[in-house]
């Protein structure tokens, strides 16, 4: 499962190498230490993180965001699992990250052929990197729908989340102008 914030998944006192190793590890006991340095270092660099070994050998605190989520990826995919559970993965990067991070994710769970569980506030990001999107609303199922019809959604739930995005060429509505009060005079 990847979480929201490396920051706060991260185990702050170990260098992110070193617990990319625990990751593989916990999965197979027979591996050698140096076996799965060797693997961290290339998951770190399918995460297209440059200089690998020198990252490795940083604490959580020492990495940007976006990086951070990169070592997040790489420690949940290292153990090739077959489902990811991927829980506002972007929420804590900026936009240019965002995407970039997305695109990796994609290219890992397309390339090993695993499922991915995106969980996300982000319609038109889900809408980019999923087939199939199912909107929840006070814990239960209220639509479910292809991402590539997501605009024909009918759920008042849905169209709220979907109305609340920007759109750069949008409509420009005025802003609603303040009424005075007599007691403000």
């Amino acid at each position: 499962m990847i979480l929201q914030d490396p920051k706060f998944s991260l185990n702050p006192v170990m260098r992110v190498g070193d617990q990319i190793v625990e990751a593989i590890r916990i999965g197979d006991r027979r591996i050698s230490r140096r076996d799965a340095h060797r693997k961290a270092i290339e998951m770190l660099e399918q995460v297209q993180i440059r200089e690998a070994a020198r990252v490795a050998q940083l604490y959580p605190h020492e990495l940007s965001g976006g990086m951070g989520q990169r070592v997040m990826i790489a420690m949940m995919v290292v153990r090739e699992p077959d489902l990811l559970i991927a829980d506002e993965p972007t929420s804590a990067l900026d936009v240019s990250v965002r995407m970039q991070v997305m695109s990796i994710l994609d290219e890992l769970v397309a390339r090993r052929g695993m499922g991915l569980i995106f969980i996300s506030h982000d319609l038109k990001l889900v809408s980019k990197f999923c087939d199939r999107v199912i909107v929840m609303y006070a814990g239960r199922i209220v639509e479910t729908i292809e991402a590539k019809r997501l605009h024909e959604a009918t759920h008042p739930y849905t169209r709220g989340l979907l109305s609340c995005l920007p759109e750069i060429n949008g409509p420009l509505e005025p802003l609603p102008t303040l009424q005075r009060e007599a007691s403000w005079a």
